[in-house]
């Protein structure tokens, strides 16, 4: 729904105006960006590593649980890089679509190694 939006009142005849769909976006971002915040703490961490951080986590809901969140934290930067790739699933396939948002996030994580 909307921008990727899942949950409770949404179902399949759901329709909303685009407005809604922005507006759910950015309070799902904050809070999103939120959850990235506590759990890398004072880790040092570029904006475009957050950045790609809070949009793993938007499409995951892994940040807590991830190998790459642990990596990052160590500072194993280029390691964690790699771990984007590993989240191309759903449903145990491998989804093109996943791939390709995979690749873009750890390019934009990359940016700020």
């Amino acid at each position: 729904m909307g921008w990727g939006a899942t949950g409770a009142g949404i179902g399949p005849q759901t329709v909303w105006t685009r407005q809604k769909c922005d507006q759910r976006l950015q309070s799902d971002l904050v809070r999103y960006a939120q959850d990235v915040a506590r759990e890398l703490g004072s880790s040092p961490t570029s904006q475009t590593q957050f950045d790609a951080l809070v949009s793993f986590h938007y499409n995951t809901g892994a940040i807590g649980r991830a190998t790459l969140t642990r990596l990052h934290k160590q500072g194993d930067f280029s390691a964690a890089q790699a771990e984007f790739a590993r989240w191309n699933r759903a449903g145990g396939r491998i989804l093109k679509g996943l791939v390709r948002r995979r690749a873009a996030e750890a390019r934009l994580y990359a940016q700020g190694i």
